[in-house]
């Protein structure tokens, strides 16, 4: 099943920690979102595998867009 991680705010991506097909535990961060000039970590809400990666450093989004999918 996938699980999609969101951005929680508004910001820019600072920072990128996996890679497709990366294995990632729960609350292991995942991306560096900057926001409000403070960097907030996006941690994985569960176990699983980098299925896609829908953002790239430098990129705006917005609250609640999809950054990562896990399976």
């Amino acid at each position: 099943m996938a699980v999609d991680v969101v951005a929680p705010m508004p910001g820019t991506i600072a920072e990128i920690l996996v890679e497709v097909g990366d294995e990632v535990k729960a609350d292991e961060e995942i991306i560096i979102l900057e926001a409000m000039k403070m960097e907030n970590p996006i941690v994985a809400p569960s176990d699983g595998v980098v299925k896609e990666i829908k953002v790239e450093e430098e990129d705006k989004v917005d609250t609640n867009q999809v950054l990562v999918v896990l399976e």
